[in-house]
């Protein structure tokens, strides 16, 4: 009985998700302020399915393409934090880690220690998303 007992405390532990550190980022961020106001016109499950990226506390999310944030530290002495995230894309399964500063109030700026491909893609998972206001995760 113990034992049953033991295990199912083990796999609620393991069932929940990863606690993000202290004041981690809150709200819907897109990769520029005229996205932030087509989102708010529209909608924002519009902009994923046309392939934008959009960031939250929960990881990066697009239509083919996800990073789920597995743990998140707060960096001590800048309004920074460590990421380490599970990328996925049809086919391929890949780690990253990310730095998360915040820039502004309204601006977010990641860094990835995975290079772009040479596939046109820009900057892997780097770059700078911005704050909308008044736009919720569908």
């Amino acid at each position: 009985m113990a034992l049953r007992q033991s295990l199912c405390i083990s796999m609620l532990v393991a069932a929940s998700p990863a606690p993000a550190a202290e004041d981690f980022i809150e709200g819907v961020y897109l990769q520029s302020q005229e996205l932030c106001a087509q989102a708010k016109k529209e909608t924002l499950q519009k902009l994923i399915e046309a392939g934008n990226i959009v960031l939250s506390a929960h990881g990066l999310e697009s239509i083919e393409y996800n990073c789920e944030f597995l743990q998140v530290t707060k960096a001590t002495l800048s309004p920074s934090w460590a990421v380490t995230a599970i990328c996925q894309q049809p086919d391929y399964v890949f780690p990253d880690v990310l730095s998360v500063t915040q820039m502004n109030s309204k601006q977010i700026d990641l860094v990835s220690v995975r290079p772009a491909d040479d596939e046109g893609e820009q900057s892997g998972n780097s770059g700078s998303y911005f704050l909308c206001d008044g736009v919720a995760l569908p």
